[in-house]
């Protein structure tokens, strides 16, 4: 079971807004929109990509990390290693 099952419904619910806002930005650029209201879209849905993001991550050290952890092992560091490589390709980002 991953660490967003039981928010299963509330992520699907938040991607489902940020595909509404992509599709928006297309009907924008179709219509040839002003640069800058477009700019200013693309920013927004990127926020929201964004705390989508960081609320995956969230559950997956609450859940998937500290389960490893109790564990311990070898599995343990495996997932602390997972979870440092996401949190810097989210930086990056």
């Amino acid at each position: 079971m991953h660490g967003y099952t039981a928010d299963k419904d509330a992520v699907l619910k938040r991607l489902r807004r940020v595909e509404g806002q992509v599709r928006g930005l297309q009907r924008m650029i179709e219509n040839d929109e002003y640069c800058i209201d477009v700019l200013t879209q693309i920013s927004a849905a990127t926020k929201a990509l964004q705390a989508v993001s960081l609320s995956l991550l969230d559950e997956h050290l609450k859940h998937c990390v500290a389960e490893a952890l109790t564990a311990g092992g070898e599995g343990a560091q495996d997932k602390v290693r997972e979870a440092s490589e996401a949190i810097a390709r989210l930086v990056r980002s």
